[in-house]
C-alpha cells in the first residue's frame, strides 16, 4: 500500500475517480433555476379596470369632492410577478389628503404594497379634488304623497312625519344649497283608509337635483290620515203614479229617515237629500215595502242602501144620500121666495169617503142651501151650496136651483 501511494500515477487515478463521485451525488439543477439564474425572466402586462381608490384625510371635519371611486390601472414586469398582482390585488391606489388645504387644488394618484419589480401606470394618475368644511344641520321633513291615489269619495287630511327633524352633514356649499327635505310615500294601490309607512329622505336643491349629503335618520315614519268626505241628509218619499179607484194613500212612513252618503266636496255640497220612489198604482191596501234609495250622479255611496216603506191607505166607498132638504138663506123680510126646480125641494148627494165614514151617513148629516141675500125679485138659477163632513166628497143630483123672489109689500 504504501509503495502505491508513492506512486505519482496512482494518485492522480484515484484523484479523478474521486472527482467522478463527487459530481454524481450533487443534485441535477431544474430548469426554473437555470432560468432565474442564468436566463432573463419573460416579461408582460395587464390593465385592470376598476380598480378602487382609497382617500386618506380628516373625516371628521372635511368634505372632498372629485376623487373617481375607481381607476384603471397598468401593471407591467416578469410575468409571474404580473400574474400575482392580477389575482392576489394586494395592493392600494390611494390619495393622501392628510395635510391637505381647503379649497379646489389637483393631487396625484398613488401605489402603494405593489412588489418593486413591477411598474403602474394609472389613469387618470392626477385629479382636481374640492376640499371644503364638513358642517351639519337640522331640518324639518316634509311629506309628499300622489294625490291622485285617493280614493274617489276620500281626502287626506294633514300627513304626520316622525321624526319630523333630521340632521344632513355635507360640504357647506351643499348644505347651503338645500331647498327641499321630503319623505315620500309611495302606495301602489288606491287610499281609501290611515296609512302608516317608512319613507327615505330625500335632500335636493331648487333645481330638485339630489345633493349628496348624509342624512340621520335616513328613513322617517309618514302617515298620511285619510277619511271619507260624508254628509247626512233626509230620505224623501216620492210617490209614483195615481192610487187605483178607491183607494186614497193616507200616509207613508220611513223605518229610517236620514241617510250618510260619500262622495266628492264639490257634490256633497250640492246634494240636500236622497230619495226612495213608491209607486201608489200598485198598492191596493196597508202594506210595507222594501225600497232602494236613490242617490242622484257623483255620489259614491249611501248608507243605508235600503229602507222599509210603511203604506197606510183609505179605501173609498161611493154612497147616495137622498131626501136632502133644500133650504133657502139670507132672504130679507120683505121678500118671499119660491123654489121651482127642484119640484121636491130636495136633493141627492153622491159621496165619495172612507167606508167607515160614508157607511152611516145621514139626510141630517149634511146642509144644503142657496143663499139669496144680494137678490131682490126675478127669477133666478142660484147655485146649490152643500156643507157636511170632512174627509168626504160629494156630488149633488143638481148643481141650481130655480127661484122666484117676489116683494111681500108689493
Amino acid at each position: 500500500m504504501d509503495k502505491l501511494m508513492d506512486n505519482p500515477w496512482f494518485i492522480k487515478i484515484l484523484a479523478l475517480l474521486l472527482a467522478v463521485l463527487l459530481y454524481n451525488s450533487i443534485p441535477p439543477h431544474t430548469g426554473k433555476e437555470i432560468t432565474d439564474v442564468n436566463v432573463p425572466s419573460v416579461q408582460s402586462s395587464v390593465t385592470i379596470k376598476d380598480f378602487p381608490v382609497k382617500v386618506y384625510y380628516d373625516t371628521e371635519n372635511l368634505v372632498v369632492s372629485g376623487i373617481p371611486d375607481t381607476v384603471d390601472i397598468t401593471l407591467k414586469g416578469p410575468t409571474t410577478h404580473v400574474q400575482s398582482a392580477n389575482a392576489l390585488r394586494n395592493f392600494e391606489v390611494f390619495v393622501d389628503l392628510t395635510n391637505v388645504k381647503i379649497g379646489k387644488q389637483k393631487v396625484k394618484l398613488e401605489v402603494k404594497d405593489l412588489s418593486d419589480k413591477l411598474k403602474a401606470t394609472l389613469k387618470p394618475d392626477t385629479v382636481t379634488v374640492t376640499v371644503q368644511e364638513k358642517i351639519t344641520k337640522e331640518f324639518k321633513v316634509e311629506a309628499e304623497f300622489n294625490k291622485n291615489q285617493i280614493e274617489d269619495g276620500y281626502s287626506a287630511g294633514q300627513p304626520v312625519v316622525e321624526p319630523n327633524k333630521v340632521k344632513i352633514t355635507g360640504a357647506k356649499s351643499d348644505i347651503d344649497r338645500i331647498t327641499y327635505v321630503k319623505a315620500t310615500l309611495e302606495e301602489k294601490e288606491k287610499m281609501k283608509e290611515t296609512v302608516t309607512k317608512e319613507a327615505t329622505v330625500q335632500v335636493l336643491d331648487k333645481e330638485l337635483n339630489k345633493l349628496d349629503v348624509k342624512v340621520e335618520p335616513s328613513t322617517v315614519k309618514v302617515t298620511i290620515p285619510i277619511k271619507d268626505n260624508s254628509k247626512t241628509v233626509p230620505i224623501s218619499i216620492i210617490k209614483k203614479g195615481t192610487p187605483p179607484a178607491g183607494v186614497t194613500i193616507e200616509s207613508i212612513d220611513l223605518d229610517i229617515k236620514e241617510a250618510t252618503i260619500i262622495g266628492p266636496e264639490d257634490i256633497l255640497k250640492e246634494t240636500e237629500n236622497v230619495r226612495v220612489e213608491v209607486d201608489v198604482s200598485k198598492i191596493t191596501g196597508n202594506t210595507t215595502l222594501d225600497l232602494p234609495v236613490i242617490i242622484s250622479n257623483g255620489i259614491i255611496k249611501v248608507t243605508p242602501q235600503m229602507v222599509k216603506a210603511t203604506v197606510v191607505v183609505k179605501k173609498m166607498e161611493e154612497k147616495t144620500v137622498s131626501d136632502i132638504p133644500l133650504k133657502i138663506r139670507g132672504l130679507p123680510e120683505n121678500y118671499n121666495a119660491e123654489i121651482n126646480d127642484p119640484v121636491n125641494q130636495m136633493i141627492s148627494l153622491l159621496v165619495t169617503g172612507p167606508s167607515a165614514a160614508v157607511n152611516g151617513l145621514k139626510p141630517e148629516d149634511f146642509s144644503v142651501y142657496v143663499d139669496l141675500s144680494s137678490l131682490s125679485e126675478g127669477d133666478y138659477d142660484v147655485n146649490i151650496r152643500i156643507e157636511g163632513p170632512k174627509d168626504l166628497n160629494w156630488k149633488p143630483d143638481k148643481a141650481k136651483a130655480k127661484i122666484t123672489i117676489t116683494n111681500n109689500n108689493a
